[in-house]
């Protein structure tokens, strides 16, 4: 888990721009405190498993905010094993790094039952996609415009780091 912390931590420092977008069906967060931009900042691992333990399994995504520091923002998914919609951002790439458990991405096809949110757009599932495996400690890169959705979760949940790069 520390190298999962870790890995979240560089990609607050590195990334030129990240955004955190909020999911339907996520439980609504108060904004963190923003973190201080003067001294380094760690979420610690059991930090962080507390946290996700407090989301249980009863929707299909829930979101913990990890860092703030305007205007990037991070946050770990708690996905249930329970159907996901999938996404297509149009301004933005994707990253996902998997934190813990395992699940079925399917990138590329066509949205079914597509609907718009501002840039974005969200579906039941994709038709036409490629699948591919994805288990802990792997990431994966959607570039914007390409449909994403986990199609299929492995384990009781799935916990990804998610960073949203316009």
């Amino acid at each position: 888990m520390r190298t999962a912390a870790a890995v979240i931590a560089v990609f607050v420092l590195l990334s030129g721009s990240a955004f955190a977008q909020q999911r339907a069906g996520g439980p609504a967060q108060a904004p963190p405190t923003p973190t201080d931009p003067t001294k380094g900042t760690v979420m610690t691992a059991a930090e962080l498993n507390a946290a996700l333990a407090k989301l249980g399994n009863d929707r299909p995504v829930a979101t913990v905010r990890v860092f703030t520091l305007a205007p990037y923002a991070v946050s770990v998914e708690h996905r249930a094993n329970q159907p996901q919609n999938a996404s297509v951002h149009e301004a933005e790439a994707e990253l996902f790094y998997v934190v813990d458990g395992s699940a079925t991405m399917v990138t590329g096809g066509k949205l079914v039952g597509e609907t718009r949110n501002g840039s974005n757009l969200s579906g039941k599932s994709i038709e036409g996609g490629t699948p591919q495996k994805l288990s802990k400690g792997d990431f994966f890169m959607v570039p914007r415009g390409v449909p994403h959705w986990f199609s299929q979760i492995d384990s009781p949940a799935l916990n990804i780091m998610s960073l949203h790069l316009p």
